[in-house]
């Protein structure tokens, strides 16, 4: 058995694969739930319901879902000329830093234009941190895996400092701030908006990583940027030979790709926390998951924007069904599962399976054994 690249696709794979992996893994996420003690379709029952069809459930999955559907962006956008940001957890932090110190000197002013300068700063913060990284893969042929990597350490520890570590302008200073560290809180009026739609409610943070999605489709799909970004990644050196400004093109790229992980921490306070929490934003590794989030959405801005509400009714009924006969890590498990049978079926998305002859060939004749009648007609 070997395996063979595809020179051709065909559209019909990319839909089967994908149904046929997912429908694996709850095969499989069955048969670990047998094994555990537990009824396969009653749990994968309350999932659904925990998860996105009882009250409040779709709310809570979509609240769950805007941090992943900014990371999952900023693990695709990078990804798609093979540049691996790691680092989105980092950015996501910084953009949070940036965007409450918008909303706090902005919070007495109009909402519209609270609201835009916490985008602007979460994006600008952002993309300046994934810049570090960019600059030094572009122009120094640093690995952009370690520096990224790194730098969410430092980003943390910035945050923890603001907040913990200082009288800074991000940390409540009178009341019970003198007593038990903490951010300051935003006012009531630098709240992020949201539209009910009877049954659940929807955030402004996650209008805006459906909007940005959806651009990002268009730009990588029908504009000369997205046609450099693939042959950049797909063959570096004709992109030099054809002209093509690598360099910048990959310190761009990496930027773009931070300020959206930044947008998602500005999203994080004015839609969810109203306050910096940097113990919150480090234990919840939506940097790290918004890279799982790519990795299932194969890269395609519009599906992000479906797994994340996916993954984030996963984790909302995750965080539901946890309970003494239901272990936390069981939950863990489940998605693991998902997530290892759609990248494997991606193998049969790019290659298919040959099998090799088991019949040796046949000899060729020697100089004792003259050729057969006809051979050299």
């Amino acid at each position: 058995m070997r395996l063979e690249r595809r020179v051709d696709n065909p559209r019909w794979l990319s839909v089967a694969v994908p149904l046929g992996s997912v429908l694996a893994a709850l095969v499989a996420g069955a048969v670990l739930l047998a094994l555990t003690g537990h009824d396969a379709l009653d749990t994968y029952q309350r999932i659904l319901e925990r998860g996105f069809t009882s009250q409040g459930a779709f709310t809570a999955t979509l609240t769950a879902a805007t941090p992943l559907l900014f990371t999952g962006l900023c693990a695709a956008v990078a990804f798609r000329m093979r540049i691996f940001n790691i680092g989105g957890e980092g950015q996501l932090i910084m953009g949070a830093i940036g965007a409450s110190g918008a909303g706090l000197a902005l919070g007495g002013g109009p909402l519209f234009i609270t609201v835009i300068g916490m985008v602007v700063a979460g994006a600008l913060c952002g993309a300046a941190w994934a810049g570090i990284a960019a600059a030094l893969r572009a122009w120094a042929n640093t690995n952009e895996i370690i520096t990224t990597l790194m730098l969410n350490y430092i980003a943390a520890n910035i945050a923890t400092y603001l907040v913990f570590g200082s009288k800074s302008y991000w940390r409540k200073l009178d009341g019970t701030g003198k007593m038990f560290p903490q951010g300051k809180p935003l006012a009531a009026g630098a709240h992020w908006p949201s539209v009910d739609f009877g049954n659940f409610t929807v955030g402004f943070g996650f209008f805006l990583g459906t909007v940005i999605a959806f651009t990002l489709y268009v730009v990588f799909r029908s504009t000369r940027f997205g046609f450099q970004v693939k042959v950049i990644g797909d063959e570096p050196r004709a992109a030099r030979y054809a002209g093509m400004r690598t360099k910048r093109t990959i310190f761009f790229l990496l930027a773009l790709s931070g300020a959206i992980a930044g947008i998602g921490g500005a999203a994080d306070v004015g839609d969810t926390r109203y306050i910096l929490d940097p113990k919150a934003l480090s234990q919840a590794g939506y940097g790290y998951a918004g890279i799982v989030v790519a990795a299932l959405a194969r890269l395609n801005p519009i599906a992000v924007v479906f797994v994340a509400v996916l993954m984030g009714g996963l984790a909302n009924a995750g965080r539901a069904l946890q309970g003494p006969d239901f272990p936390a890590g069981l939950v863990g498990t489940l998605q693991g599962l998902l997530l290892l049978f759609t990248l494997a079926g991606e193998l049969f998305v790019r290659y298919r399976i040959r099998r090799t002859s088991s019949t040796p060939a046949a000899a060729a004749p020697t100089a004792d054994q003259p050729e057969p009648i006809g051979a050299g007609a």
